[in-house]
């Protein structure tokens, strides 16, 4: 007779629990917090701000006295709800019916060429417990977000802790997940 072992996804994991403020307790009594980065365009700057913006990088990656892990989420653009807007509009003129069709097949070809897609970028910061209390170690996980947030600001990004527990959920989904989340459960 085979014995047969089943384990759940949540034994595979590492994550023991999420907190109420967004932060991840994983299995090894390690501590995550997410940070969430909207950079900005830097094709727009011109050549002077380019160089500041890459030299302030350099310091922030220079004096970073602890780790960080960078995670870029990619997600494909669903043009359902922008085509929708465009049906909702009822037309009697033919000419404007088919500019409308000819529209929607356009938008539909060029995100299939181009496989455009939106990006976020987060920022996986950790503090060990190394014997603190909880407290302490979503103190420290604080004091690391607010340096990060100060050099990344200088550069001229906008940053954002995730400090929603169902925010992290999603997160954690998409990464697990890739665009294959269904909302509504289907």
């Amino acid at each position: 007779m085979i014995n047969i072992v089943i384990y759940s996804v949540q034994k595979w994991l590492p994550f023991e629990k999420i907190l109420e403020d967004g932060i991840i307790k994983l299995k090894n009594n390690n501590y995550v917090m997410l940070i969430k980065v909207k950079p900005i365009n830097y094709n727009l700057k011109s050549k002077l701000e380019k160089e500041a913006i890459l030299n302030s990088y350099k310091i922030f990656f220079k004096t970073c006295p602890f780790d960080i892990q960078i995670i870029i989420q990619s997600q494909k653009e669903n043009l359902e709800e922008h085509i929708n807007k465009i049906n909702i509009v009822e037309e009697e003129n033919k000419k404007i019916i088919k500019i409308k069709e000819k529209y929607i097949q356009n938008i539909q070809k060029l995100n299939s060429i181009n496989k455009s897609d939106s990006k976020q970028f987060f920022i996986l910061i950790k503090q060990s417990k190394n014997n603190n209390k909880e407290e302490i170690c979503i103190e420290q996980l604080n004091e690391k977000y607010f340096k990060i947030k100060e050099a990344l600001s200088r550069c001229g990004n906008s940053i954002y802790c995730v400090n929603k527990k169902e925010e992290v959920i999603e997160i954690l989904k998409k990464y697990f997940l890739g665009n294959k989340i269904n909302k509504g459960g289907k």
